[in-house]
């Protein structure tokens, strides 16, 4: 594995720690929580069937099934980490920031 290639597993481990550690869905604020609240509404239960394996998933269950859809940035191509639900139901994601250290200094929504 290339240090580049090994850098991004450890970004996107720490991105998905990060998701499921500040993930509160009575936190109005959070980003998780509305992508969370948001997708549950409004895609159907043949989707959490087929994915989750219950029309009405625990919100916390959602996390699990979040893919890595891109890493990008203007300094660095691993400063952003976006990540969202598989099959191309969306073009909502949770974007994790990195600071130049290789630190998480935010988790948000983005479209």
């Amino acid at each position: 594995m290339t240090d580049q290639a090994a850098e991004l597993s450890r970004r996107e481990s720490a991105a998905r720690q990060a998701i499921k550690n500040g993930f509160d869905m009575e936190d109005e604020e959070s980003g998780v929580a509305m992508f969370v609240a948001f997708h549950l509404e409004e895609l159907p239960s043949d989707y959490w069937q087929q994915h989750l394996h219950t029309a009405r998933p625990d919100p916390s269950a959602v996390l699990d099934i979040l893919e890595l859809h891109a890493h990008w940035g203007e300094s660095d191509e691993m400063e952003y980490l976006d990540f969202t639900l598989p099959g191309k139901v969306t073009d909502y994601v949770v974007s994790v920031r990195f600071d130049g250290k290789g630190k998480i200094v935010e988790i948000s929504m983005e479209s």
